[in-house]
């Protein structure tokens, strides 16, 4: 399947969710067959709460993390960017498009099924610096 196509399918999905509060056993098995895998890995992350939505304050920033089996992995949405040696390694071999940190990630967001965390502006640079750092 394109990347074109795993995106929109995600994004229908999502927008379906949104509206209905919640995931189908159909939108289910939609990811799934498009996903695999990489689904099964972004549920398992939304259900163990591991999907975290860092607002800074006063400034306004947000950042999305992951929290994976080897570290907490930074999401940048817009850019559909991760961390992870998945993005690296498959997404930009244009093996896959979305590793499965930023499927979680989008479904989440449209779900409303993540933690939010509040902190101060003066913890962004130490923060970001860490969820930076590349693998031990």
């Amino acid at each position: 399947m394109d990347e074109k196509s795993e995106i929109d399918v995600l994004n229908s999905v999502c927008k379906k969710a949104k509206t209905e509060g919640k995931l189908t056993g159909k939108n289910l098995t939609n990811l799934y067959e498009i996903f695999g895998q990489r689904f099964t890995r972004a549920f398992e992350a939304l259900k163990e709460n591991r999907v975290k939505k860092y607002a800074f304050k006063p400034s306004g920033k947000t950042v999305w993390i992951v929290v994976g089996r080897e570290r907490d992995y930074l999401i940048m949405p817009e850019a559909e960017f991760c961390t992870c040696d998945d993005f690296y390694f498959r997404v930009l071999d244009r093996e896959v498009h979305l590793c499965y940190h930023l499927i979680a990630q989008k479904l989440a967001k449209n779900l409303d099924w993540y933690e939010a965390i509040e902190e101060h502006d003066e913890l962004y640079e130490s923060l970001m610096n860490e969820w930076k750092k590349a693998t031990a």
